[in-house]
């Protein structure tokens, strides 16, 4: 995995080449890290027959792992920014490595939130740190490096499931300890990344820096940018929650039909969600990431405000029409926010991604009680006007044409 960028003499600067060898480890490292994140959900109806759960206790567990998973990944990410761990991913991966054999083997219910927890910690270094080495892997495709390293994540939540429903017994937990061998083969990766990291940050992170000078923005205008983002993450996620969460019950509900049926429109929307994620950030780079969240966010209007008014099949293929466009934006968001701010990589990764991952679960729950109390359909009419928001995208700089002067 060393770098293979080639020196040009002529230049003031090295131009360093997009190194892909570390983007596929990264992207698969975090499909194996989100594979064994989801294996906590998935294993719920197991833990509340082994420990005589409530739904409160259940209800424990996911905000201790939550807290931990969401709220410290910008404060790893800012602790990272200002001294170099190179080996930060593997340390991270034995957290989780741990917690999953808590996991399968915690006596107690106390334990059992101790085991949550390092999961959680372990998911909040990598996050951070892993986006800021496809950062400095990119090279020149960032968009692109950004894209490859989410995709990762999308492919293990999805397999995450499925995997325990094969290896996993009903009502047993035990078979959780089998996976800590996929956190062993992570953490063997991203060691050989520690190692790569730590020979080439000093100079990649030097020229990312020097493309990307944002001083002729003040700080108000870079604060109000951040602001625009936060709120634009808002806006995709919790809208994603709406139909990860709901469709399944809206399809049901509204035109009677089967679980299989309706699991299989889910499969749909989530596949429709991988080609976007994967498809967002070399159309950033292509056309400029400010006019590639813009059309992402926006973009989506037209098929969610369609949606509550389509039948089955029209449903179907909106719901995946929304979710392949406005996916398209978090790889965009994000290299966004690490170029206006190129000093602060990791806290601007943690942050992001904690807010992704924190708002889609507040999403679901204010979602969840909304349904209660005014029905699913009411739920889908209001979520579809959330991607009007996207028209706060008009007043992000454009960082491409500022870095070419």
């Amino acid at each position: 995995m060393s770098d293979a960028s080639t020196p040009k003499h002529t230049a003031p600067l090295q131009v360093h080449s997009t190194v892909f060898a570390i983007l596929f480890a990264v992207g698969f490292c975090h499909a194996l890290n989100d594979m064994m994140q989801s294996l906590l959900a998935a294993i719920y109806p197991n833990l509340k027959t082994t420990f005589d759960l409530d739904f409160a206790h259940i209800g424990l567990v996911t905000f201790t792992f939550q807290v931990t998973a969401s709220l410290l990944q910008p404060l790893v990410g800012a602790y990272t920014d200002r001294r170099q761990v190179p080996y930060a991913l593997p340390a991270g991966m034995v957290f989780t490595c741990i917690g999953l054999i808590g996991l399968a083997l915690a006596p107690t219910y106390p334990l059992l939130l101790v085991a949550a927890a390092l999961v959680g910690l372990g998911s909040s270094t990598f996050h951070p740190e892993s986006s800021r080495v496809a950062y400095l892997a990119a090279g020149p495709r960032r968009g692109l490096a950004q894209s490859m390293f989410q995709v990762g994540g999308s492919i293990g939540s999805a397999l995450g499931p499925l995997l325990a429903a094969l290896a996993i017994a009903p009502g047993q937990r035990d078979g959780v300890k089998f996976f800590s061998v996929a956190a062993l083969l992570a953490c063997f990766i991203l060691w050989r990344v520690g190692e790569w990291y730590r020979r080439n940050v000093t100079t990649r992170a030097a020229h990312h820096g020097h493309l990307h000078l944002t001083g002729a923005l003040t700080p108000t205008r870079v604060k109000a940018s951040l602001a625009i983002l936060v709120a634009l993450i808002f806006s995709k996620f919790v809208y994603l929650a709406s139909i990860t969460s709901y469709l399944t019950f809206y399809l049901i509900h509204k035109f009677h039909v089967s679980v299989p049926n309706a699991q299989f429109h889910l499969f749909l929307f989530s596949a429709s969600v991988a080609v976007g994620t994967i498809s967002g950030g070399p159309l950033g780079d292509r056309f400029g990431r400010k006019y590639l969240i813009w059309f992402s966010v926006l973009g989506a209007l037209p098929f969610a405000l369609a949606l509550p008014f389509a039948n089955l099949f029209w449903t179907g293929v909106l719901s995946m029409c929304a979710g392949l466009v406005l996916s398209s934006a978090f790889p965009a968001i994000v290299v966004y926010g690490q170029e206006l701010l190129p000093g602060r990589v990791g806290m601007i990764s943690g942050l992001f991604f904690g807010l992704s991952f924190g708002m889609g679960g507040i999403g679901a729950a204010a979602l969840g009680w909304l349904a209660d109390a005014k029905g699913i359909e009411f739920v889908y009419a209001v979520c579809s006007f959330l991607p009007l928001m996207g028209l706060l995208a008009a007043f992000l700089p454009d960082l491409r044409a500022r870095s070419a002067i």
